[in-house]
C-alpha cells in the first residue's frame, strides 16, 4: 500500500465527469474496485466511485501497474493513465461511461478490503444485513444517489427562501420539556441533578420566539426527535424544515411553499407542478377517508344513510340515531370477489375499528347479491349499491359506524384495494392543500380537549368567540387556520396561523384543561413573551424525510437517511441504544429501576449463552 500517490498525483476527474470528449485525456481516478476481470494478458476493473462506474484497463506486465493481478473487490485504488474509445464492438450503451476506458499508466493499492458480507449492488440483501453494515450499503449506486437527491433538496431550499428574504437560524437542542402529543427523549443534567432537558419535538415556541424578537421570516433544517412507536415513513429522530414568517394569513404561507415545492421539483425531477387543489378536512375525510388523499385514483366514498335508513335494519338505524354515518365505496368492475377476499377485508376492517363489513355484489347481468338482502327489500339494497355509484359488474363495501370510523376504516380498505388491484400511477405525483381542520379533538380515555395540531395554532374567525367564550360543548366544532400539504397519500408539509394575542392563548390552554398552575410551569416564559407585542405570525414544517423519499420514488424513509434506525429505534450498526457505566448514571444522578436491572441481567445471561 503506498500513499505516496497522493502526494505525487491529486484526483482530477470523477468517473462519470468523462465521455468521449476527453478522449486522450491524462486523469488521475480513484474509487473502489467493483469487479475485476482477468482476460489473459489484460485485467480489467470497473473503478467506482459515488457518480458510477468506468472501465479501466491494466498491463501486470507493467511495473507501475503490476499490482493489477493483486486487486480483489471494494480494494481502494488509486490510478493514472489516458481515456481512450473502447474498441468495436466493446461498447457498453448502459453506462454513461460505456463508450471509453482508462488505459491505466500507474495503479497504487490505498487500502485492501476483506470479503464483504455483500456484494454493493446486490438487490437481494435482507434489511437487517444492509443496516448493520450501512457504511457497506451506503455504497450502492441507489443509496448514493438518494442522498445526492436529499443534498440538492437542501440546496434548493437554501436558495430559495433566502431569495425570499427569510434568515436560516439555528435553535436548542437541548431544551425544555413542553409537550406537544408524543413522548419526550429526555436528558439528564449533570450540573442540576434530578433536572432534565429534553430533545425538541420541533423547535415550535422558539420559531414563535423568533417572530417576537422582530426576525420576521425564519427558516431552519431543523433535527427533531419524538420517542413513538415507528413505522415505515417515521423515525425517532428526523429533519424539518422549519419556517415562520410574521403579518401572514395562511393563503401568504401557502403561497410561498408552492414556490419552494415547485422549484424542487422542477430541478429534481424537471417536472412542472400544475395549480394545487385545496380540500376542506371534512370533504377529504368524507370523500376519502383520510385528511391525507391519495387523488391518483378515484374510489371516492358515498353516504347511503338515507337510502337504508327506517328500511327495517336495526345496526344501520341505531348508527343514524346516535349520529354515526353508512358509508359507501364501489369497487368498479369487481363483481365476482371471492369469499376469501371479502373475508380479508372484513379482518382489515375490524382492525381499524369496525364492528363489521357490509357488501354488496353485482354480476355483469346485475343480480345483486349482499347479505342485506335478508333483512332489507332488493329495492332498498340496489338504491344504496346506485347511491354509491356502482354498475352491473361492481362491489360495493358499507361500514355503519361513528362518523370517523365509518370513514377512515373505508379511507384504509380504499389504499389497500388500490394496491391490491394495481390501480395507482405510480408516476404521478398529485398535491392538494388540506385545509379547515378541527381545533381539538376529544380524548375519551383522558376525559378532556386535545389540540388537533398544537396548543398554539390559531381558531379559525368564525371559531374565535367560542373559544374565548369557554362552552365546553361547541368546543368539537371549532375549527383551526391549520393547512397540510399532501402528495400522493403522504403528509408532506403541515402548518398553521399561530396564536398571538395572549387571551386567546390562554383560553387555547383553558380548553385543554391545563390550570393556571401548571400553563406557568410548561409555558411560562411563552406567555410572558406575548405581553411584550407579538406580530400575527405563521409557519409550516416540512417532512424532510417523506420529501426525499417521493423524490427519490422508494416507499421508506430509511432508504433516504444515512444512518436510520430500525422499527425497534435501534441502530443495527452502532448497536445504539447501549449499556453505559454505573459511574456515569451515578454522576447524573440517575438510578436504574428494579424493572430495568433485571431486563439488562437477562440481556448479560443471552449473551453469556
Amino acid at each position: 500500500m503506498s500513499e505516496k500517490f497522493l502526494v505525487d498525483l491529486k484526483r482530477t476527474h470523477y468517473c462519470c465527469d468523462l465521455n468521449a470528449s476527453n478522449n486522450d485525456q491524462d486523469v488521475v481516478l480513484m474509487g473502489w474496485v467493483d469487479t475485476r476481470r482477468d482476460h489473459g494478458g489484460l485485467v480489467f476493473i470497473d473503478l467506482r466511485d459515488r457518480t458510477g462506474i468506468l472501465q479501466l484497463v491494466l498491463d501486470p506486465s507493467q511495473n507501475e501497474t503490476s499490482v493489477a493481478k493483486d486487486l480483489r473487490g471494494e480494494f481502494v485504488i488509486a490510478v493514472s493513465g489516458k481515456v481512450r474509445p473502447r474498441p468495436e464492438g466493446m461498447k457498453n450503451t448502459k453506462l454513461p461511461t460505456g463508450e471509453i476506458e482508462i488505459d491505466v499508466k500507474r495503479c497504487e493499492i490505498l487500502s485492501k478490503a476483506e470479503t464483504v458480507p455483500f456484494q454493493t449492488n446486490d438487490k437481494n440483501v435482507g434489511e437487517n444485513i444492509r443496516l448493520k453494515y450501512r457504511y457497506l450499503d451506503l455504497r450502492s449506486s441507489q443509496m448514493q444517489s438518494n442522498l445526492m437527491i436529499r443534498h440538492k433538496f437542501y440546496q434548493i431550499v437554501r436558495r430559495v427562501l433566502d431569495q425570499e428574504g427569510f434568515l436560516e437560524i439555528e435553535t436548542p437542542i437541548l431544551y425544555k420539556s413542553t409537550p406537544e402529543g408524543a413522548r419526550d427523549y429526555l436528558v439528564p443534567s449533570r450540573v442540576s441533578q434530578g433536572h432534565f432537558y429534553a430533545l425538541p419535538q420541533s423547535p415550535q415556541t422558539l420559531k414563535q420566539l423568533l417572530m417576537i424578537s422582530g426576525m420576521d421570516k425564519y427558516f431552519q433544517i431543523a433535527r427533531c426527535f419524538r420517542d413513538e412507536d415507528l413505522r415505515a415513513d417515521r423515525q425517532p429522530e428526523f429533519t424539518q424544515v422549519d419556517i415562520e414568517m410574521s403579518f401572514v394569513e395562511p393563503e401568504d404561507v401557502m403561497q410561498i411553499n408552492e414556490k419552494l415545492i415547485r422549484s424542487v421539483w422542477k430541478e429534481v425531477l424537471n417536472l412542472e407542478i400544475p395549480e394545487i387543489q385545496v380540500m376542506n378536512y371534512f370533504d377529504a375525510m368524507n370523500d376519502y377517508g383520510t385528511d391525507r388523499p391519495d387523488t391518483r385514483f378515484d374510489m371516492k366514498l358515498s353516504d347511503v344513510g338515507e337510502e337504508l335508513k327506517g328500511a327495517g335494519f336495526r345496526l344501520f338505524d341505531d348508527v343514524l340515531e346516535k349520529g354515526g354515518a353508512v358509508k359507501a365505496m364501489t369497487i368498479s368492475e369487481q363483481g365476482e370477489m371471492s369469499r376469501s377476499q371479502i373475508d380479508k377485508l372484513t379482518k382489515l376492517a375490524r382492525q381499524m375499528g369496525a364492528k363489521g363489513l357490509m357488501w354488496i355484489k353485482s354480476n355483469s347481468a346485475g343480480e345483486l347479491n349482499s347479505p342485506l338482502v335478508k333483512f332489507l327489500d332488493d329495492s332498498v339494497v340496489r338504491k344504496a349499491f346506485e347511491k354509491a355509484g356502482a354498475k352491473n359488474g361492481d362491489s360495493v363495501l358499507i361500514v355503519a359506524d361513528e362518523w370517523r370510523i365509518s370513514c377512515t376504516v373505508l379511507g384504509h380498505l380504499r389504499l389497500q384495494l388500490a394496491e391490491d388491484l394495481k390501480l395507482i400511477d405510480e408516476s404521478q405525483f398529485n398535491f392538494l392543500w388540506v385545509v379547515g381542520f378541527p381545533l381539538l379533538d376529544y380524548d375519551a380515555d383522558n376525559k378532556r380537549w386535545v389540540a388537533c395540531h398544537h396548543p398554539f395554532t390559531a381558531p379559525s374567525d368564525s371559531s374565535l368567540e367560542d373559544l374565548l367564550s369557554g362552552d365546553d360543548k361547541k368546543m368539537g366544532e371549532l375549527t383551526a387556520k391549520a393547512y397540510d400539504l399532501v402528495c400522493n397519500g403522504y403528509e408532506i408539509a403541515g402548518g398553521s396561523i399561530r396564536i398571538h394575542d395572549q387571551e386567546v392563548q390562554s383560553a387555547m390552554f383553558k380548553a385543554l384543561g391545563l390550570s393556571k398552575e401548571e400553563t406557568r410551569q410548561k409555558f411560562g416564559f411563552f406567555v410572558d413573551a406575548l405581553k411584550y407585542g407579538t406580530p400575527p405570525h405563521g409557519g409550516v414544517a416540512w417532512g424532510v424525510d417523506r420529501v426525499v423519499m417521493l423524490l427519490c420514488g422508494t416507499n421508506a424513509i430509511r432508504d433516504v437517511i444515512a444512518f436510520p434506525k430500525t422499527s425497534r429505534a435501534v441502530c443495527l450498526m452502532s448497536e445504539a441504544p447501549s449499556v453505559v457505566e454505573r459511574d456515569q448514571l451515578l454522576e447524573l444522578g440517575v438510578r436504574l429501576s428494579p424493572t430495568a436491572e433485571n431486563s439488562l441481567a437477562k440481556e448479560s445471561e443471552k449473551k453469556d449463552e
